[in-house]
């Protein structure tokens, strides 16, 4: 009872933080589908427009309103007004997460989180860990963003809320070597998840590069066994900016999955589906506040239903 209200509460907040893009598309949408009176060139291209001005990206649109118009040819659909499920249909489509994106809380794990500062990447972490311990898993938390100080600090407060271990290096240590002490404390302690907080300087590409590929090399060495998750976090107040970054992540990393923060009142929730469909990288969580349980697993249902605000 307790998780249905919390679900319930976070779908409410969803709701509330997706406002922004709702009132782009949703607004526009249903003038849409009521101006018309038939399908034509015109209807679809104003569907187009209204998409792409709700941030959902060129990409991810064409596939949409190609998916839209293959199923009114197939079903011989001549109501505007009947396309509206078929496009959210289309959507929910697009943005589906199987049950494999989760593999690893179901085998020895280390999860790699990336992101530049700013994007909520350590609250993340420290929300994941809790949520991840709630499962019974038994969780080491590595502090390897050594390069911000505040950081460590951060990370050690959501430890300590999470009753999770953490293992962390001096300031400005080299957070590969970070990454090798929690890889011996994991296996000595037969930990489920390694859960590491690891730096993201994108202005600075190459030592960025060199500094996961040290990683990398790292958990490949000393822990071969261990199943490789490496997740970016993104904020999905930033648009379009969100896409670059996921995409420059994904030219350093072989990132698996994203996790979509601040979808809490100006969100750009329309970048979720482009990042999808641009770069192949499903969204797999999904932040709408400060607390644990506003740390979500993405669902594509609830997140079309609250885009285009129909209740649950």
């Amino acid at each position: 009872m307790a998780e249905e209200k919390e679900k319930k509460g976070f779908f409410q907040r969803l709701v509330a933080g997706l406002s922004k893009t709702r009132a782009n598309i949703v607004s526009g949408i249903d003038s849409i589908f009521s101006g018309y009176s038939s399908i034509d060139d015109d209807f679809y291209e104003e569907i187009e427009e209204i998409l792409v001005m709700g941030d959902l990206g060129i990409n991810a649109t064409t596939h949409i309103v190609e998916d839209l118009k293959a199923q009114v040819a197939e079903k011989k659909i001549k109501d505007p007004q009947e396309c509206k499920q078929l496009l959210m249909d289309s959507i929910k489509s697009q943005m589906a997460v199987g049950e494999t994106a989760y593999e690893f809380e179901h085998r020895k794990s280390v999860v790699l989180v990336i992101g530049v500062n700013g994007v909520g990447k350590t609250t993340s972490v420290g929300k994941l860990a809790g949520k991840l311990k709630d499962q019974g898993k038994k969780v080491i938390l590595a502090a390897a963003d050594t390069f911000r100080a505040a950081a460590g600090e951060q990370l050690t407060q959501w430890a300590k809320r999470a009753g999770v271990e953490l293992i962390g290096g001096q300031s400005g240590a080299d957070p590969a070597s970070v990454v090798y002490d929690a890889i011996a404390a994991a296996k000595a302690r037969d930990a489920d998840v390694l859960l590491c907080d690891t730096a993201g300087r994108l202005h600075n590409k190459k030592n960025l590069m060199e500094e996961l590929r040290k990683i990398y090399r790292i958990i490949e060495r000393e822990y071969p066994e261990a199943y490789l998750e490496t997740l970016v976090v993104l904020d999905g107040t930033t648009g379009q900016n969100a896409l670059l970054q996921a995409r420059q992540f994904n030219e350093v990393a072989n990132v698996t999955g994203i996790i979509l923060t601040k979808l809490d009142g100006t969100a750009k929730g329309g970048i979720a589906v482009a990042i999808e469909s641009e770069l192949d990288i499903p969204v797999k969580y999904i932040g709408v506040g400060e607390s644990i349980d506003d740390l979500q697993k993405f669902n594509s249902d609830e997140f079309v239903n609250a885009l285009f605000d129909i209740k649950e």
